[in-house]
């Protein structure tokens, strides 16, 4: 059976679409036009949103957890609780993120993720496209909370080992461009087409060239975990503000940065290289508490997260960080989501699929009000909340 949708406008999100007609079928959109081309077609499950917007479904590219549950716990029933949780924040595909931990519990922990990415189990929820590997090639010195204890040097054996673990399913690296070894790494993960992200660095200006000049493309949690900006030595974090290579992320809680920082990083990146993500952890969505982030215990009040006094993740959901950038920077509806739609598909290497709302697209699509609050998500054309 064909589903349509109908609603008051839509955002491809690059174009806008008056009064749309998205219609859906095997969980795919097969056209997209104004009401003014196009009937709606009859024997269809119809859904009608007067007054909203349409939405590529969000995609966040650096999340730990949410619901009360960690991506490294290994259990299925946790995952399914994530993704159930992030859909009705919008979230509609996911790269699920470690943090640095023990060997042999990285190790299982990436095997478990990469068995339930080669699932493609439908849970109406989030589904993981790929594992976001945070840690351990980072370094100490911007370590924020991964334990000093399990970080590691880069190399192309451990990597491969990460890797194999994963059963090939390993789509980001955030990796310290500065580390011996980081260099050959950053190589060997883009021959396996996996997107090395410089962060948790103290790289030098020359540095972090290096790690772009072996095929770096992003940049993690741009400010967080970073050398701080200098005006004569402007370091890593000058370098992902200001190269034209780079694609970049940002954490937009109001939190890990101020509003103005926001405003100043999309000023720098522009609507093409800017990224939303969260890294959001198990207490996403729970109040004030303890949480586990991996293995810390992570003491939550309000919207900040702390562990012995440092930031330690975030409980931002992706909905809320589209509309604080329309807060914080006075951008629109439109520009925001774009952020967290396209520009991470197209950074992953999916904008064909996801993060788009085209003709072969999956149907993964959000209804938003005109200041982006979530109204409904759709997952391969079926409503999940």
């Amino acid at each position: 059976m064909k589903i349509v949708i109908t609603a008051a406008s839509l955002f491809t999100p690059l174009e806008l679409v008056e009064s749309p007609v998205v219609v859906i079928e095997d969980g795919r959109v097969t056209a997209v036009k104004p009401r003014r081309q196009m009937e709606v077609p009859a024997t269809t499950r119809h859904f009608d949103f007067p007054e909203m917007v349409i939405a590529p479904g969000f995609i966040d590219i650096h999340v730990h957890g949410n619901a009360g549950h960690d991506v490294m716990e290994g259990d299925d029933s946790a995952l399914v609780a994530i993704q159930r949780a992030m859909a009705k924040h919008g979230v509609t595909s996911y790269l699920p993120t470690t943090v640095s931990a023990p060997e042999d519990r990285l190790l299982s922990a990436l095997e478990h993720l990469g068995k339930a990415i080669s699932r493609n189990d439908n849970h109406a929820g989030s589904r993981p496209i790929g594992i976001h590997l945070e840690g351990p090639f980072i370094s100490q010195a911007k370590r924020g909370v991964h334990p000093p204890e399990s970080l590691v040097q880069p190399s192309v054996q451990q990597f491969e080992r990460f890797w194999q673990a994963s059963g090939g399913t390993l789509r980001m690296l955030t990796i310290a461009p500065e580390l011996p070894g980081a260099v050959e790494t950053i190589q060997a993960a883009r021959r396996l087409g996996v997107h090395a992200s410089l962060g948790h660095s103290n790289a030098t200006t020359d540095e972090a060239q290096q790690g772009i000049a072996a095929g770096a493309d992003h940049a993690t949690h741009t400010f967080n975990a970073m050398r701080p900006l200098d005006h004569r030595d402007p370091g890593i974090l000058g370098v992902a503000l200001t190269h034209d290579r780079l694609t970049a992320d940002i954490i937009a809680d109001g939190v890990h940065v101020d509003p103005s920082i926001v405003k100043l990083f999309l000023a720098a990146k522009g609507p093409e290289r800017a990224i939303l993500i969260t890294d959001g952890i198990s207490a996403t969505g729970m109040g004030d508490g303890r949480y586990k982030l991996g293995a810390l215990e992570v003491e939550v009040k309000g919207n900040r997260c702390d562990y012995h006094g440092r930031l330690a993740g975030s409980v931002l959901t992706m909905d809320r960080a589209v509309r604080n950038t329309m807060s914080f920077a006075g951008w629109t509806l439109q520009q925001s989501v774009r952020l967290a739609t396209s520009n991470p598909g197209r950074r992953l290497g999916i904008a064909d699929q996801k993060g788009t709302i085209i003709p072969g697209a999956d149907a993964d699509l959000v209804i938003l009000t005109t200041a982006g609050e979530l109204v409904q998500t759709f997952i391969a054309g079926i409503p999940c909340h």
